[in-house]
């Protein structure tokens, strides 16, 4: 037996006083209220069940249950039930459908079920439906609840559909922001711009990077804030560290190295739980070096009262070399550059070189900065290997790939137009010999480079030896807490000592390992010894003997 009116149900089976009623409906409201306000739908759906003691279901237009009343707690309220016992709710709801009814009373086989259109317009066909399912006969009043709760429940479903769409909303916009960093860093300028034109600010010609690092709880909000501090800023949440937002600051290429940081004044200002680094004053096509710059700088803002650091500028080897080493690099890179994939779907060598790149500063994390699967990344990785015959589980040819990369993208000096400087096929000139890296790096200036760099270790012993044995062992901490005889803790503790005296990130990517390695067997070579292995060739496999890192 079907009922279409509401008077059915709003008479109470034992008559109580009006003014009971009202009292007990006004009490309901403000409840109902209340309960939206905690916790939106799901807060309100499972009020309604522990008021009526009924099942409490919310059927879309397509009869799919969109949520309900009998969540466990701690649940959401959005899981649909065991499809056995929603029958009758959706039977309600398909026959108030059908009929254009606000509310419908069904009674079927000792069970009583009420629905109420969440529209208020019978009409309304595609709005959701409130069901209750009870055992007859039914609670008080209980399509006059679904009445009142009607209301509440759609401007809930309201206010989280819109929470839900500016969500979507933000996150296409904080990737289409990673994106564009993601273009910079590896040299894509143009396409940059192109993008950011469109999103806004434009990208500047000299920039500033800025790392900020902080809990990842305030992360968000505290990226709005930076967005806020300075609109011209270009923010990015990194994709790789769930505690670093990147800044991208306009920047006054005049303004000296030490110039202070009002952006960077202004964040820790509004915060006591952040960090910055900020980098020098870099063209937009040089991101990259900026980028490493900051990162770098946060390990001197952890002892700054004023909680920021700007980078202390050392040149590492792409900047104080000349065309020799250009030359080196692309001869190094060019099976990488060449490479044409077999298949349509495999990556050619300038998305390998991305991934190399990306790989080398990130390690395992290039896999959240690319997008892609741990085990694509791997199979990149021994792509790569094979090509350039290398051994990546070696810091020796990390370090050899991750110089050529740098010096390639680096900016083109000192390279002349007269004989000798060609450099291949169609240029008229004979390329000249190419010198081994070894050789590189006995020259003069990489020497002064070398010592520059390793300069404050001598100040601890302790910690420089440790960095020492560090890198022959391939930048791992257990064989070089077993040579030491201390713990990985231990371990762990000196190298963070290195950190604070050289100014660089040692433990945590993007690394300062490959410049060590080099700095440290460029002065190997200078005193005549060779105590760090020299960079070398792989078998024909692509791969020599090694501990997996």
């Amino acid at each position: 037996m079907t009922t279409t009116n509401e008077d059915r149900v709003n008479t109470p089976a034992a008559p109580t006083s009006a003014p009971g009623r009202r009292d007990r409906r006004a009490d309901d409201v403000l409840a109902i209220q209340r309960s939206a306000r905690k916790g939106g739908t799901g807060s309100v759906l499972r009020w309604l069940s522990g008021r009526t003691g009924a099942r409490i279901r919310l059927v879309g237009a397509d009869g799919a249950i969109l949520a309900t009343g009998d969540a466990e707690p701690g649940d959401t309220g959005t899981q649909p039930p065991d499809q056995g016992r929603t029958g009758p709710a959706r039977r309600a709801a398909h026959a108030l459908r059908s009929r254009a009814l606000g509310t419908l009373t069904l009674d079927e086989e000792g069970v009583t079920a009420v629905a109420v259109t969440l529209s208020g317009a019978a009409a309304d066909r595609t709005a959701p439906v409130l069901t209750a399912v009870a055992t007859a006969p039914a609670v008080e009043g209980l399509a006059l609840l679904l009445a009142d709760a009607a209301p509440a429940l759609a401007l809930c479903r309201r206010e989280e559909r819109t929470a839900t769409r500016l969500r979507r909303v933000e996150i296409a916009e904080s990737r289409n922001r990673e994106a564009v960093l993601h273009l910079l860093m590896n040299g894509h300028v143009s396409t940059a711009r192109q993008i950011a034109d469109v999103l806004g600010p434009v990208l500047p010609d000299v920039l500033r990077f800025h790392v900020v690092a902080t809990p990842p709880r305030i992360k968000n909000p505290l990226a709005r804030r930076c967005a806020e501090i300075l609109p011209e800023a270009w923010v990015v949440p990194c994709p790789v560290y769930d505690d670093h937002i990147l800044v991208l600051v306009p920047a006054d290429p005049d303004a000296p190295a030490a110039h202070p940081s009002p952006f960077a004044t202004a964040v820790t200002a509004a915060t006591d739980e952040c960090l910055v680094g900020v980098s020098d004053a870099v063209p937009v096509r040089d991101t990259a070096v900026g980028y490493a710059q900051a990162f770098h700088a946060l390990v001197d803002a952890r002892t700054r009262t004023q909680r920021w650091a700007a980078f202390t500028h050392r040149p590492d080897p792409a900047l104080v070399t000349d065309a020799v080493v250009r030359r080196w690099a692309g001869q190094l890179l060019q099976p990488l550059r060449a490479h044409l994939p077999q298949r349509p779907q495999d990556p050619d060598g300038a998305e390998l070189a991305v991934t190399a790149h990306a790989w080398l500063a990130f390690s395992s994390g290039a896999s959240s900065l690319l997008k892609i699967h741990r085990n694509t990344l791997a199979a990149r990785l021994h792509r790569i290997e094979e090509l350039l015959g290398l051994d990546l589980d070696r810091l020796a040819d990390q370090s050899r790939l991750a110089l050529a990369l740098r010096t390639e993208a680096g900016p083109a000096t000192d390279i002349g137009t007269g004989p000798g400087t060609g450099t291949g096929p169609g240029t008229g000139v004979d390329a000249p010999d190419v010198p081994s890296l070894d050789e590189l790096l006995a020259r003069p200036a990489m020497v002064d480079w070398a010592q520059g760099l390793l300069a404050p270790l001598d100040a601890a012993p302790d910690a420089a030896r440790t960095v020492d044995v560090w890198l022959r062992h391939d930048a791992r901490l257990t064989p070089t807490a077993g040579e030491l005889t201390i713990s990985v803790t231990a371990v762990r503790k000196r190298l963070a000592r290195a950190e604070e005296l050289l100014g660089r990130s040692l433990l945590r990517p993007p690394s300062q390992r490959h410049e060590l390695w080099l700095a440290v067997r460029t002065l190997d070579l200078a005193e005549g010894g060779g105590t760090h292995p020299p960079i070398h060739m792989a078998d024909g496999s692509g791969r020599t003997a090694g501990e997996p890192c």
